[in-house]
């Protein structure tokens, strides 16, 4: 199929996009890297009358560290980030996810915020956000909204962007102390969405996993450092409270089982 018609800007700075997004309203849909907006335009998922096309905005393409936080823009490619000197330093997490999302040539082109955006309980990105606590910046005409990821993500492909607004950037969380990560996911084909992700952070005192793909978002669970029957206790009730459905991919009884093992393994990895 090909996609119902539209009109197109290219916006070269962030105050244009948000002028036309004012302007347009629910008519319009920003587009980034397209990885995912243009398949759902192609099969017509969505209709918009304006697309606003904020890849070559400057002002969006950025990378830094402010006091606590490591702040992607809006524009900034996946591949980008994977390749920023001091990623393994400041968000140790995401370059032991980065390799599992898609492929290079998909990275090349989606962006970090566009990941975020479309909010898929399979993504990595989405993931990772949800397991480090972090933060997006919302920017339309009236303003600027920032909000935690859990506040952020409300469902399946279902955030709390609001008519006119965009994602400015997303905010991870710079590592401190002596916390230790490990990531693992199961899927059809590697590149392909996850069937079952799983995240654990590690510090002295707790316990933290992140799991994605089984519930309608990524949803984390907190314990103290438990004992390994406790351990083992505590990843079944999380797998039974996720709400496993059967699909095409998998039955719910294999995500369940894929986040009870996965579990395992990954808090171990993290703990050595």
């Amino acid at each position: 199929m090909k996609p119902a018609g539209f009109d197109y800007v290219r916006a070269e700075r962030l105050e244009e996009a948000l002028e036309v997004l004012g302007r347009y309203g629910s008519d319009a849909k920003v587009l980034a890297g397209g990885q995912s907006l243009i398949p759902m335009l192609n099969i017509r998922l969505v209709q918009p009358k304006m697309l606003v096309d904020i890849s070559r905005c400057a002002d969006l393409d950025y990378i830094r560290v402010e006091r606590d936080q490591l702040v992607v823009g809006a524009a900034v490619t996946q591949s980008t980030l994977q390749a920023w000197p001091d990623l393994e330093k400041q968000v140790p997490l995401l370059p032991l996810v980065f390799p599992w999302i898609s492929h290079f040539q998909i990275r090349n082109h989606g962006t970090v915020c566009g990941s975020v955006a479309h909010a898929d309980p399979s993504a990595e990105l989405p993931l990772c956000l949800s397991t480090l606590q972090g933060e997006v910046v919302l920017r339309s005409s009236a303003g600027r909204r920032v909000l935690k990821a859990e506040e952020f993500f409300l469902g399946m492909l279902s955030t709390a962007v609001r008519v006119g607004e965009l994602i400015q950037e997303v905010r991870f969380p710079i590592h401190t102390g002596s916390a230790r990560y490990a990531f693992e996911e199961v899927s059809m084909r590697h590149g392909d969405f996850a069937i079952v992700a799983v995240v654990a952070r590690v510090d002295a005192a707790s316990i933290r996993l992140t799991v994605g793909g089984v519930a309608d978002r990524a949803q984390s669970r907190q314990w103290a450092r438990l004992s390994a029957p406790d351990l083992e206790l505590a990843l079944n009730d999380f797998a039974w409270e996720l709400g496993a459905q059967s699909d095409t991919q998998a039955s719910a009884h294999y995500r369940r089982h894929l986040v009870r093992q996965l579990g395992q393994r990954v808090i171990e990895r993290a703990q050595s």
